[in-house]
Order: structure tokens, then C-alpha cells, then sequence
């Protein structure tokens, strides 16, 4: 079977930078699953992907417009070390992630700078303006049953299970 809309497709992958270090990875014990054509994975992957069947190995690089954005210099503000309340010091140091609650749901915010109150947070996702290389093997192709499709997502073996 061809990796199409309405079928769930597992991986095993690398993803590395144009520097070569691997950001992410699954393999065939804890596969990355999921629902084609459900917009659930970046652009660029998914087209890469179409028409390929159990077995298939691809190499694909895709530039940040196919995958997660050009960084956007509107989401990186200066914000009081106030809005920091009961984060303990430490934690409060460039590159540290937090979980933000915005209009658009959740976000990954990331600390870019401190300089002394002003902190300068980063709400781009973290590999947005980055050039991502995958290395792909399908290693199966299914049909997706009603629930998946109606939930618009993959449920894993044994059902559905929401995080």
C-alpha cells in the first residue's frame, strides 16, 4: 500500500541540521507514527513522503519554508524579569524553554537573552529558519479506521489513548 491521504504511515527517521547533528530520531521499537494528509507533520516531509510504500528509504532536505517557518523577528519581545514570578533564577538563562498559554493555544516560548530585568523571549518554533535533513524508512503503510479519521490523527496499538 502507498503512503496516500487517509492512510497512517509509521517511520523510523533521522533528522539532522545542516551542521549534521541529529535534533530528533525514532526507530523501528518506538516508531513516529501517523495520519497522511492530516497536516500533522511539516509540509515539506509530508510531500517527500506521498506514493511511498512499506520498505521505501528516502533522504530528504527541506528548507524552513517547507517546514517549520522563517524565523518571524514580531514573536521575539523584551519582557520585565516580573513576568518570571516564582521561576527560580537558574532556570531564568538563555536557551531555557517554557510553556506559555496564548490566544493560539500553547506555545513553546524560549529565553534568547538576559540582560539584567530585561529578559528576551523567542516565541518562534525552536527550529524555525533551519534547513531540516531527514532520513526516512517507511516501515508500514496503512488504511486509517473511522475513529482516525474522524479524530484526524493516528492512535497508537491498542487504540486510542489523548495526552
Amino acid at each position: 500500500m502507498q503512503i496516500a491521504p487517509n492512510t497512517v504511515a509509521s517511520l523510523a527517521y533521522v533528522l539532522t541540521n545542516i551542521q549534521g547533528n541529529t535534533l530528533d530520531q525514532a526507530d523501528a521499537q518506538h516508531p513516529f507514527v501517523y495520519l497522511h494528509g492530516s497536516h500533522s507533520i511539516i509540509p515539506g516531509l509530508e510531500n517527500a513522503l506521498n506514493g511511498k510504500q512499506a520498505g521505501d528509504t528516502l533522504e530528504v532536505t527541506i528548507p524552513p519554508e517547507q517546514a517549520y517557518g522563517l524565523k518571524d523577528d514580531s514573536l521575539m519581545q523584551q519582557v520585565p524579569r516580573s513576568m518570571f514570578a516564582g521561576v527560580e533564577e537558574e532556570h531564568i538563562i538563555p536557551g531555557a524553554e517554557f510553556h506559555a498559554q496564548t490566544n493560539g493555544g500553547m506555545q513553546t516560548i524560549v529565553i534568547s537573552a538576559v540582560d539584567g530585568d530585561t529578559i528576551t523571549i523567542d516565541g518562534n518554533h525552536p527550529l524555525a529558519g533551519q534547513t531540516l535533513h531527514f532520513d526516512v524508512t517507511v516501515l508500514e503503510v496503512r488504511a486509517a479506521t473511522k475513529d482516525e479519521l474522524s479524530h484526524g490523527h493516528a492512535h497508537g496499538p491498542g487504540g486510542h489513548h489523548h495526552h
